[in-house]
């Protein structure tokens, strides 16, 4: 059996990701993403789960810097429906709540429910973190922490209330990440993902956009970011459905080339089916 690295203690969603996408492997919880990846280069896992954006806040910070300069390619995406739970030590009732802990992005998530339930939100550095806290006693009565169900079974808390985030549709996308490239053959559901400079020309992003329109290519992700906090060097980074072999792919990556002055595939891998557009 393998490793899987992510960043985060046991139970965060991260970790809730490796054992969806691979449950045949051991989670390797990191501090930081900077560590998940070192310890796949360095063989410590054979993959690494990144999170690199969600529907509610947008790009993860850094990930887009931290993926270039890695030296490793993208295998894979799984996505995680962000489910948030209360839990306190057993023989907790959800009366006896009066405040929760968890990641101040977690918290205004579930506001109507802390505001039905007269419970105070806490800012903790680490949903996860705080629940392992309060499994060991860290904290006294009246004290909850707002996890994944999974942390919870982790470190041995009760769930009093599921699903509790005021809206269904937070969801992370995660990237898999390994030392050798996997791409799957050409011709089904696959995305790729890259890094690419345009050439300083007139109108050379309007340009080197334009084989994926004439191609009927459908680009899921374009953002750009500076590099190395300068701003005149751009970097874009792009998710396109697609493998460079299928002819409407080459052909538009054949015209990107022709007006960028760098190209780095990042990975060709299979697409999450359940958030695949295929080019509808």
């Amino acid at each position: 059996m393998g490793h899987i690295a992510f960043q985060g203690e046991l139970g965060a969603y991260g970790h809730e990701a490796c054992v969806e996408a691979h449950p045949e492997m051991e989670p390797l919880p990191c501090a930081t993403f900077e560590d998940a990846l070192a310890a796949v280069r360095e063989g410590r896992a054979d993959m690494a789960m990144i999170a690199v954006e969600n529907s509610t806040y947008g790009r993860v910070a850094d990930v887009h810097r931290l993926l270039p300069e890695s030296g490793l390619r993208i295998v894979g995406e799984h996505f995680v429906r962000v489910r948030i739970a209360l839990m306190a030590r057993p023989g907790t009732a959800l009366a006896d709540v009066r405040r929760v802990r968890a990641h101040l992005v977690l918290l205004p998530q579930c506001g109507a429910f802390l505001r039905e339930n007269g419970i105070e939100p806490v800012a903790a550095a680490d949903s996860a973190g705080a629940a392992r806290q309060l499994a060991q006693g860290g904290r006294g009565e009246g004290e909850g922490v707002l996890a994944s169900e999974l942390a919870a079974r982790t470190y041995g808390l009760e769930v009093l209330a599921r699903d509790i985030e005021d809206h269904g549709h937070n969801t992370t996308r995660f990237v898999t990440m390994a030392r050798e490239a996997a791409a799957p053959p050409p011709g089904g559901m696959v995305k790729t993902t890259f890094v690419f400079r345009v050439r300083n020309i007139p109108a050379a992003l309007y340009k080197a956009m334009g084989g994926f329109a004439t191609n009927g290519v459908n680009m899921t992700k374009l953002e750009s970011y500076m590099i190395d906090g300068a701003f005149t060097a751009t970097q874009f980074y792009a998710d396109v459905e697609g493998h460079p072999e299928d002819p409407p792919l080459r052909r538009a990556l054949e015209e990107l080339d022709y007006f960028t002055d760098h190209l780095d595939v990042l990975g060709v891998y299979p697409a999450d089916p359940e958030h695949f557009d295929g080019g509808h």
